[in-house]
C-alpha cells in the first residue's frame, strides 16, 4: 500500500543530511546516513490533512490547546501504548530539546548535576552544558543480554545531593535499548526516594522492534516528572517543528507554560505542526505499521551483510530506533582513521562513535531510515571502508 523504496531526491530543499553534511564532515559529495531524519515522503494522511488546510489560506495565531489536538494525543497512547493519559497534564512545546532545556532551567540551577545514560545523545550534552549544569554520566554496560545501566552505581549518583535532574532517553539513542517495567519503575523508586526529578525524552518510542515493548514514563512515575515526545521521528516531520508532553504536577505545568508564552512568546504553536499530529495520530497508524516492517527489514539488513563481511563482528540489530548502533572494536579499528577513509575515499558520511561521548568510542551510529537502494551503497562503502584499514 506505501513506496517506500522510490528515492526522494532532497537536494536542494535546504536538507541538513543533504545539503550541509559539509558543515560536520567537511565535504559536500558525500552520501549521508547521519542527522535521524528518513530519506521518506509522509504519510499521506499528513499530506491531505496539510495541503486542505493551506488551502484555506489563512495563517493566522492558533492555540494547541484544542480539543482535536489533546484527544488525538490521548488516542495515540491508549492505542499504541494502552495508556490512558490525563489530557489535562499535556503541555505543547517548539521542539522536544527546548522543553528538556526549559525544565532543566526550573528544576536545578546552575552548577547541579544532570545524570544521563552515556553514551547519550549529542544534543543533551549540550543542553546540560549550555544551561551551566554538570553532566553526569552513568555508562551503560554491553553483553549478550543487551545494554544494562548498573542500578546501583545509578543509585549511588543519585545520591549524591547536587544531582537534580535525571535525563532519560526512553527508548535509548544512540543503543536502540529499550527500558523493560522493571528498570523504569526501579529507577522511578530511586529517583523518588533521592528527590531527583525525571526528565523523559521518548521521541522514538514508536519505533520499536520485536517482542520489545515501549513503556511511558507515566506508568510508572513518581515525585516530579515530565514525559517529552513528538511524533516528528516517527512520521518524518521535525521540520514542522512541534512537540508535546505531560508533566505530573500542576505547579511545574504552570511554570513551564508561563515561561513558553510569557517570557519566550512561544505559546501559538504552527497550525501545520497541529494538523499534522492530528491526522497522524487519528489516521496514521497503517502507514506507520508498514514504515516499521520496511525499517526493521533495513537494520536486518545491515546485521546479515556486516556480520558476513566481517563475522567477528556478530552485531545484532537494535531493539529500538532506525540508528544502527555499530560495536567496531572486535575489528581494532582506528575511530579517527576510519572517519577519514569513509570521508575520503568512500564519499559516505557516517556518525562516528565518539560524538556520543567517550563511551562511544569504536562505535558508529548509521542511520537505516532510507530507501534500501541507498543503504546498501551506504553498508558495501562502509565495508570497503573497513577492508581499506585491514
Amino acid at each position: 500500500m506505501f513506496d517506500f523504496s522510490t528515492v526522494v531526491d532532497r537536494h536542494g530543499t535546504w536538507c541538513t543530511q543533504w545539503d550541509y553534511v559539509a558543515d560536520r564532515f567537511g565535504a559536500a559529495d558525500l552520501l549521508p546516513f547521519t542527522i535521524s531524519d528518513m530519506d521518506f515522503a509522509t504519510a499521506p494522511c499528513i499530506i491531505e490533512a496539510l495541503q486542505t488546510r493551506i488551502s484555506h489560506g489563512v495563517f493566522g495565531y492558533s492555540r494547541w490547546k484544542n480539543d482535536e489536538f489533546l484527544g488525538a494525543v490521548a488516542h495515540w497512547f491508549r492505542q499504541r501504548f494502552n495508556s490512558s493519559i490525563d489530557t489535562s497534564a499535556i503541555v505543547y512545546g517548539p521542539s522536544v530539546i527546548y522543553m528538556v532545556s526549559e525544565l532543566i532551567r526550573q528544576w536545578s540551577k546552575a552548577g547541579d548535576g544532570v545524570v544521563i545514560h552515556t553514551p547519550a545523545y549529542d544534543a543533551f550534552y549540550n543542553a546540560i552544558a549550555g544551561n551551566d549544569r554538570q553532566v553526569v554520566s552513568v555508562g551503560l554496560q554491553h553483553s549478550a543480554a543487551g545494554w544494562q545501566c548498573d542500578m546501583a552505581e545509578l543509585e549511588a549518583i543519585l545520591a549524591q545531593p547536587q544531582n537534580k535532574i535525571l535525563l532519560l532517553c526512553s527508548p535509548h539513542n544512540p543503543t536502540g535499548k529499550v527500558w523493560t517495567q522493571n528498570e523504569l519503575a526501579t529507577m522511578a523508586e530511586l529517583c523518588a526516594r533521592h528527590g531527583v526529578a525525571v526528565l523523559s525524552d521518548e521521541i522514538h518510542m514508536d519505533m520499536v522492534w520485536g517482542n520489545h515493548q515501549h513503556i511511558p514514563w507515566c506508568e510508572v512515575a513518581q515525585g516530579k516528572w515530565a514525559l517529552l515526545t513528538s511524533g516528528s521521528k516517527s512520521f518524518n516531520i521535525p521540520t514542522l517543528t512541534g512537540a508535546y508532553g505531560l508533566i505530573g504536577d500542576e505547579a511545574s505545568r504552570m511554570d513551564y507554560l508561563q515561561a513558553l508564552k510569557g517570557r519566550d512568546g512561544l505559546s501559538s504553536p504552527s497550525v501545520l505542526a497541529l494538523v499534522a499530529h492530528i491526522a497522524a495520530y487519528q489516521q496514521g497508524e497503517a502507514w506507520l505499521d508498514a514504515l516499521r516492517n520496511y525499517l526493521e527489514a533495513n537494520l536486518h539488513y545491515v546485521a546479515d551483510r556486516l556480520n558476513g563481511a566481517f563475522p567477528a563482528l556478530n552485531w545484532q540489530p537494535p531493539e529500538a530506533t532506525y540508528l544502527a548502533w555499530i560495536d567496531l572494536r572486535p575489528l581494532n579499528i582506528d575511530d579517527r582513521k576510519l572517519q577519514n577513509v569513509l570521508i575520503e575515499q568512500q564519499k559516505v558520511a557516517i556518525m562516528p562513535g565518539y560524538t556520543y561521548g567517550e563511551e562511544g568510542n569504536g562505535f558508529i551510529r548509521l542511520n537505516a531510515g532510507c530507501p534500501h537502494s541507498k543503504l546498501e551503497q551506504g553498508v558495501e562503502r562502509l565495508i570497503a571502508g573497513i577492508h581499506a584499514l585491514r
